[in-house]
């Protein structure tokens, strides 16, 4: 290998440090859980205080949030693949869990008033 070639790995590295650092750096714990069904907000809960929440929607769908220790995750829903039980605790801002076929979407959001454009919009 050349010079050059040692200067543009170290120019690669470097940049994907830089990403990193700026994409899971800014993104803090966030405060609250966002509960949305069928694109309507139904439930906004506190991600410090310990609490089951049963989600259930009009076509007969049935899930469950657990928030404890500061995270949140589905632990069960009747829909027929179960993938958002299987999805990792989420705690960090603008992370979510979301399940299809009830059409619930679970967002961590901050204390922050969530109305606001960031700097992503």
């Amino acid at each position: 290998m050349k010079k050059a070639d040692f200067i543009l790995i170290a120019v690669v590295v470097a940049l994907a440090g830089v990403l990193l650092i700026f994409l899971y750096g800014q993104s803090g714990s966030g405060a609250y859980v966002q509960i949305e069904i069928n694109g309507e907000m139904v439930e906004t809960l506190p991600l410090d205080t310990d609490t089951t929440y049963e989600i259930r929607t009009e076509n007969d769908g049935e899930n469950t949030l657990v928030i404890k220790d500061g995270c949140a995750k589905m632990t069960q829903a009747n829909c027929p693949d179960g993938i958002c039980t299987n999805h990792m605790k989420i705690s960090r801002n603008g992370e979510s869990i979301i399940c299809l076929p009830h059409k619930v979407i679970v967002t961590v959001v901050s204390g922050n008033n969530s109305d606001e454009i960031d700097a992503v919009a």
